[in-house]
């Protein structure tokens, strides 16, 4: 893990309980490299983990209490298992983590009281999955210090139950799955039905090449409605069509299953939902291949499918993927679940700085606020204690 977000975690532990902590647990941001909205429709993604990290500094506390600080407001957060066996009695950024508490114990397991100070460097609000990092951090610290029965295998449904259950959010396995599971230089293969993964080899390192990330800090306009409407839309069209999901519908009898749908938006839903887990298939095929420069096109046809068919893109997004690709990327993609966050170009790991220029420049000519951006390669997943 990074040293500076680790001591930080660790700094804001000394200050905020005048002891030392027990360890460090950390978990990490993640990017989707191909596969939106794919996941709640029983389908395939192919995320991998980010080098950026969210840290938990923790030690025991009393039974049945909890006492969480967070540099990101400097007031920590109590609770008890009253409010933590409740959802919704604790909120804001501290939910995240009496939702884990109430996951676990709503297993069956004997939940450790602790104190937690929470330290990172995945960015808020830019669609890298800053929920997951903390949620599954969190998890691995309460496992630990709890001495807690529960395999690996089982954290990424327990870290999505308290999210969509707890919190209110309605993920799906994704990302849980890839920031507990994730594998430094690998992208993770998921099946959101059968939960099966594959690691698939994704050196861009020995390749020359990196993953260069836009933050482009749009504001995310009706992000939680738009979502719930494509979800919605989704559901309507697979029962329509009597599906049990949209993963059913294969890419040969796409044309047959538009035809019996009645309206030309839902029509395009589906027409991205089954094009993008076939994207996803082929992109899998190419990178066990080790033919990663292959992707670009398939990344670019993703984003287009977004922006045209599933309706989830906004202008600074589309304003950098079109530079990124004037640029050189070999692709370039929006990631996340729309409506702002981040874009992804693959791009030569010698031309990034030269790329995220003129992503800078294009926005600075349309008059947007300037891009946050940084170079990625797949890191590994959650993990601890140090």
């Amino acid at each position: 893990m990074s040293r500076d977000v680790a001591d930080r975690a660790t700094a804001g532990f000394r200050q905020r309980y005048a002891e030392e902590p027990a360890g460090r647990w950390a978990a990490p941001g993640r990017v989707n490299l191909i596969g939106e909205h794919t996941d709640y429709n029983d389908g395939f993604v192919l995320p991998f983990a980010l080098p950026l990290r969210t840290v938990v500094a923790a030690a025991p506390g009393p039974d049945g209490r909890w006492t969480v600080w967070s540099e990101l407001d400097d007031e920590p957060v109590e609770f008890g298992a009253e409010q933590a066996d409740e959802p919704g009695r604790v909120d804001g950024w501290a939910a995240y983590v009496a939702a884990v508490v109430w996951a676990l114990r709503a297993a069956g397991l004997d939940v450790p009281g602790a104190r937690l100070a929470v330290a990172s460097d995945v960015p808020v609000g830019s669609g890298l999955s800053s929920s997951a990092a903390i949620e599954s951090a969190v998890l691995a610290a309460l496992v630990d210090l709890g001495g807690l029965d529960l395999p690996t295998g089982r954290w990424p449904r327990l870290a999505q139950r308290a999210e969509n259950d707890y919190v209110g959010a309605p993920t799906g396995i994704m990302d849980q799955s890839v920031v507990i599971r994730g594998r430094a230089g690998h992208a993770l293969f998921l099946d959101c039905r059968t939960e099966e993964v594959e690691q698939i080899p994704f050196d861009l390192d020995a390749a020359g090449l990196a993953v260069l990330v836009v933050d482009s800090r749009a504001p995310h306009r009706h992000a939680d409605g738009e979502y719930a409407a494509r979800r919605a839309s989704c559901e309507r069209a697979a029962a329509t069509l009597g599906v049990t999901a949209l993963r059913d519908v294969a890419t040969a009898d796409l044309d047959a299953a538009l035809a019996r749908l009645d309206d030309d938006e839902t029509r395009r839903r589906v027409r991205h939902v089954v094009t993008e887990n076939q994207r996803v298939l082929d992109t899998v095929a190419l990178l066990r291949a080790g033919r990663i420069r292959d992707i670009g096109p398939l990344l670019t046809a993703s984003h287009a499918s977004m922006r045209d068919d599933f309706e989830i893109t906004v202008p600074e997004v589309d304003t950098a993927v079109e530079a990124a690709l004037s640029a050189g990327a070999y692709g370039a993609r929006m990631t996340g679940g729309g409506f702002g966050g981040c874009v992804l170009a693959l791009v030569d790991a010698d031309a990034a700085d030269a790329v995220a220029a003129a992503v800078t420049a294009a926005y600075a000519e349309r008059g947007f606020a300037a891009p946050g951006t940084l170079t990625a390669l797949p890191a590994g997943g959650a993990g601890g204690p140090s």
